[in-house]
């Protein structure tokens, strides 16, 4: 692995935004001490509080280095970000870009027709993003019935669970995806690689990027590990992990486990190859009468089917079971989704009975975040007020 300061190469990058470029001989900061805190980004919220993350020239650029290595990109990439510079996923396309001497283009506010429009304008080769924003693009693309995403030959995803039939509908137009797994706390760690087959990139966000590890622990005790197959807590340490939440020491100790393990909240799996698929965040569990019943296992499913474009499982009060399981769709069409063939579906793909959703709601949209994924909190609290009515259904054998 190359070394982690910061080359005079990588420092002189010209950044291109619209035509600008930065003037000959101006200096740059932070040039003096690579491992000086020059970026403060906050954690999304979705699960709490935002928290302020610290990282350093060389803690970002480790993540950068290596994704250029490994998605092949040169001085010739142009990589779009649908994801604001806020955003850990706009962040790491910035340090591609100025690892690589590539050019960046930033987009915002997101509007898919707009969006589609300016991909091809900019000669984008790539582009950036979370799964909300493939999936509508790939709607704006075959509502043109196009074949083609102009010069993209890549579109990587993450922020959230990425759906089987969007990396099916990517690979038909020629785009490579890239399923990946960061968070702001350490880049972009895990992800695809340009070689994988498609059943390893529907299926799994791939394997750690070099100069980072990983490890699963289990969820009652994280100084416990887990062995391969079963579900444990998602913990991880290498270059690219933050410097530590800023003024809050409690929080950064709090984060890591008595190995030094930074332990990121989520659940997951690691299959015998080493990728590595996310189960749900720890704090999305649903705890169904002690069972517990993760979220992102209904959501993969429910997206299988045809006539559904998004989901969210989330959970809403019983008085007898504590909590229950509602699936919340946005279909392709309002009102032309049987919530019974969709509990037909998970049956027929695997869901066990205990798992299955007891409340239905069709959406025409999802509360988001400013980064683009779903704020179940919004959900669940739009049931709990009464804004949003779920419909009881109950799956049954003699029902399908």
């Amino acid at each position: 692995m190359p070394p982690l300061t910061a080359t005079p190469q990588e420092t002189d990058a010209k950044i291109r935004f619209g035509g600008i470029e930065r003037l000959p001989g101006c200096e740059l900061p932070y040039r003096q001490d690579p491992d000086t805190v020059m970026y403060l980004c906050f954690t999304s919220g979705t699960t709490g509080e935002p928290k302020g993350v610290m990282h350093s020239d060389n803690t970002v650029l480790a993540n950068a280095r290596v994704f250029v290595k490994d998605w092949r990109f040169d001085g010739d990439t142009v990589l779009y970000t649908l994801s604001p510079m806020s955003h850990n996923i706009g962040t790491v396309g910035l340090a591609t870009m100025l690892a690589v001497g590539g050019e960046m283009v930033v987009h915002t506010p997101f509007d898919a027709k707009r969006t589609y429009d300016r991909i091809i304008e900019t000669g984008a080769t790539s582009v950036l993003g979370v799964p909300t924003h493939a999936i509508d693009v790939l709607t704006e693309l075959r509502r043109r019935g196009e074949k083609k995403l102009g010069k993209v030959t890549s579109f990587q995803v993450g922020g959230a669970t990425v759906p089987p039939s969007l990396i099916r509908g990517l690979l038909e137009i020629g785009v490579k995806p890239k399923n990946g797994f960061g968070m702001t706390e350490n880049c972009s760690f895990q992800y695809t690689r340009p070689d994988d087959p498609p059943e390893v990139i529907m299926n799994s966000c791939g394997r750690p990027c070099d100069g980072f590890e990983i490890k699963l622990w289990s969820q009652e005790n994280p100084d416990i590990e887990v062995p391969v197959g079963e579900v444990g807590e998602l913990g991880g340490r290498g270059a690219c992990l933050m410097l530590g939440y800023f003024n809050d020491q409690v929080a950064t100790e709090r984060a890591f486990n008595a190995h030094g393990w930074f332990m990121t909240g989520d659940l997951a799996q690691l299959d015998e190859r080493g990728n590595l698929r996310i189960v749900g965040r720890k704090k999305d569990l649903i705890i169904r009468g002690g069972h517990n019943i993760h979220p992102a296992k209904i959501e993969d499913l429910t997206m299988r089917h045809d006539g559904v474009i998004k989901a969210a499982a989330f959970p809403v009060a019983d008085e007898r079971l504590g909590e229950k399981v509602c699936l919340a769709v946005i279909p392709k069409q309002m009102g032309q989704v049987d919530p019974r063939a969709i509990l037909a579906h998970l049956d027929e793909s695997g869901l066990s009975k205990f798992e299955m959703p007891e409340y239905f709601l069709e959406l025409e949209a999802f509360p988001l975040t400013p980064s683009g994924k779903i704020l179940k909190r919004g959900l669940s609290a739009q049931v709990a007020d009464g804004t949003l009515k779920p419909t009881p259904i109950r799956f049954t054998k003699e029902a399908r």
